[in-house]
């Protein structure tokens, strides 16, 4: 099964496209989409909505993982983080992809088995799973293919 993984954001978006079979994990391609701060929200959507569509239509995942949205203090950054989740589950959706969202703490205690790890514990599990020789950076795209692990472990039978 091939999944994209989404760490969204408006300045840093991360993504990880993973194939995974059983117990096995491939990494296909993984990165971050950047878009500039001083540009206009909407030019900065339609960037993300572009370049993701884009690596979506190359990387022929069949289903999407992205990380939902945690409390945050910041009201502003959390309305343009929101938005930009939006534009990726409609990017998913226009795709026909199976579309599934989870927390933080569950991408944590599916990779960790702990709800608290820090972000170093994550992203070492990430390089385990995949048989890196380093951890994927920058932090977003190390997110992204966390959340694509998480969504290919939880759809095992337990």
């Amino acid at each position: 099964m091939r999944i994209i993984g989404v760490d969204p954001g408006t300045g840093i978006l991360g993504f990880g496209v993973i194939e995974a079979k059983g117990d096995k994990y491939q990494l296909v391609d993984a990165g971050v989409i950047r878009t500039p701060v001083k540009e206009d929200d909407a030019v900065r959507l339609n960037t993300i909505y572009d370049e993701l569509s884009d690596i979506i239509a190359q990387s022929r995942p069949t289903e999407m993982a992205v990380e939902k949205l945690f409390f945050a203090q910041n009201v502003t950054t959390a309305m343009t983080v929101a938005q930009a989740r939006g534009v990726v589950l409609l990017c998913g959706l226009q795709a026909g992809l199976k579309i599934a969202e989870y927390t933080p703490l569950q991408i944590k205690q599916a990779l960790t088995g702990y709800g608290r790890a820090d972000k170093k514990q994550m992203q070492e599990m990430v390089r385990v799973l995949l048989g890196l020789p380093s951890v994927p950076k920058p932090d977003d795209c190390a997110d992204a293919i966390a959340a694509a692990i998480c969504h290919s472990m939880t759809l095992k039978p337990a």
